[in-house]
């Protein structure tokens, strides 16, 4: 049944959280934590507490991520970077 006409229903924060980890986006929890904080979700957390929680969002997260050209280009060594501390 579709909400009544003038209201919508965003998902809960717990919700958001696995759909964050999910969508490939987030490389961390922490990632997660401050894209819902950005959405304006409250008390984040609060919400996302707890060892069994972070952890199936960390292995979600782990699996779905994809770098972005900017995090492949600042994985990357430079040219003058060849290992030595000279």
């Amino acid at each position: 049944m579709p909400p009544p006409r003038g209201m919508s229903f965003r998902p809960t924060t717990i919700e958001r959280a696995y759909q964050l980890a999910e969508g490939g986006d987030c490389r961390t929890v922490g990632d997660i934590k401050q894209k819902l904080q950005a959405e304006g979700h409250e008390r984040v957390q609060e919400n996302l507490y707890g060892a069994s929680l972070t952890g199936a969002l960390r292995k979600l997260c782990q699996k779905h991520y994809v770098p972005s050209e900017e995090d492949d280009v600042a994985a990357a060594p430079s040219e003058d970077d060849d290992g030595d501390d000279d």
